[in-house]
């Protein structure tokens, strides 16, 4: 029986935290799916269809890896993906609290769904999404290849500049 597994987030945009998770769990699983979280209401950077092609450029190597877009709550989801397996990429202190509370809000949701948490990398621990938006302005491509992947960043010079 294959095991599905899938992790779930905006990815907007990537980062090598979200990139060190994806690899991890893609060791860990038969398939992973990465969905890409729609919320209209939300204004992102990227694109989902944006997103999407970013991901399947910094996933080309995982041939497991399968990044899908999705809308509504994520258990609905992973359900679609036929699993019961959610992987959620945690960092120190920052995530524990707001994981946490969702892992049960889903568990009271679905209850057969189990949540999978996987420790961000020590040095990968303090990037979000949000400190890349900031950053990018201000620092080279170099710095910025500290916390994304090379190819992300004439994506996001496109959108934010510097």
């Amino acid at each position: 029986m294959s095991r599905v597994a899938v992790y779930t987030g905006s990815f907007d945009p990537v980062t090598l935290g979200h990139l060190n998770v994806i690899h991890r769990a893609a060791g860990l699983f038969d398939k992973l799916v990465v969905g890409i979280g729609v919320n209209v209401e939300k204004k992102s950077m990227f694109t989902p269809d944006e997103r999407v092609g970013l991901l399947e450029e910094v996933t080309r190597e995982f041939k497991n890896v399968e990044i899908r877009k999705f809308s509504g709550l994520a258990v609905g989801f992973v359900r679609e993906c036929e699993s019961n397996i959610m992987v959620r990429g945690i960092r120190p202190l920052t995530d524990i609290a707001a994981e946490f509370t969702m892992m049960l809000a889903n568990r009271q949701l679905d209850p057969d769904i189990e949540t999978v948490f996987l420790m961000a990398d020590q040095k990968l621990a303090h990037v979000s999404s949000s400190l890349i938006k900031q950053i990018t302005a201000l620092a080279n491509d170099d710095m910025l290849a500290e916390f994304v992947p090379r190819s992300v960043i004439p994506e996001l010079r496109k959108k934010i500049g510097g």
